[in-house]
């Protein structure tokens, strides 16, 4: 399907129109940045892999009972969509200590959670997406508690699902990222699944396999999202390719 007017360019990814209103191209690039965007950088065929990457996680969880907006590859860096009206939400599911959860109570990093750590961001650039509760979910009439429980719903669910499925694939999930949107009043998962908002690390040797490794310098990090894709997708043609 051909891409229209460029709707939305974002830090990893475009949004175009298509000739039909029911669905959106999206490309996903090879730029990555960091630290709202202060630190920059290009990471070989990122585009390919987070895209085929996606793709894969969303269909698995699409087989599994859990709605996304992810409707076929049409391109090495491009899949087709449904057209969300997305919340300025991030909801963000923690299975380990990490990150800025680590830093923030004081917990050592790679400690296991007693249970699944569900958080919510508000999505503002400006504000650098400052971290909200439900209250102010509401007060700030971002979603209503029906729709914010349907959220949290399937963001747990989809956390059992992939836990399970990338363990066999011998990677840990430590947390990631979701986004949501609406489409003729169904709430939908949308934006990515992928190295870049999840944290993978090996299971054996705790190896981090995602953009951790262009946040903190480690090196390697076109060939940590090459191994996820790997482990994942094995076909060198991409996901869908041979189907």
């Amino acid at each position: 399907m051909e891409k229209g007017e460029l709707l939305y360019e974002g830090k990893a990814k475009r949004v175009y129109r298509t000739a039909d209103p029911r669905y959106y191209l999206v490309e996903f690039k090879d730029d990555a940045t960091a630290f709202d965007g202060k630190k920059r950088g290009v990471i070989e065929r990122k585009g390919f892999y987070n895209n085929q990457i996606s793709a894969y996680l969303f269909s698995l969880l699409a087989r599994s009972g859990v709605p996304n907006h992810f409707v076929r590859v049409v391109g090495e860096t491009q899949m087709l969509v449904r057209a969300l009206r997305m919340f300025r939400l991030e909801v963000i599911v923690r299975n380990v200590a990490a990150g800025s959860l680590s830093k923030r109570l004081g917990i050592e990093e790679g400690t296991p959670l007693f249970r699944p750590v569900v958080e919510y961001y508000y999505k503002d650039d400006a504000l650098g997406d400052p971290m909200v509760n439900e209250s102010h979910i509401e007060a700030l009439r971002l979603a209503t508690p029906g729709q914010l429980q349907v959220m949290q719903e399937a963001a747990l669910r989809a956390n059992g699902i992939l836990k399970t499925h990338l363990a066999g694939r011998d990677i840990d999930l430590v947390d990631f990222k979701l986004e949501f949107g609406v489409d003729n009043g169904e709430i939908l998962m949308g934006d990515e699944i992928s190295p870049d908002t999840c944290r993978f690390w090996d299971r054996d040797t705790g190896e981090k396999l995602d953009k951790d490794r262009f946040r903190r310098d480690l090196g390697g990090v076109a060939e940590a999202y090459a191994e996820v894709y790997r482990r994942l997708v094995g076909n060198t043609r991409g996901f869908g390719q041979n189907q």
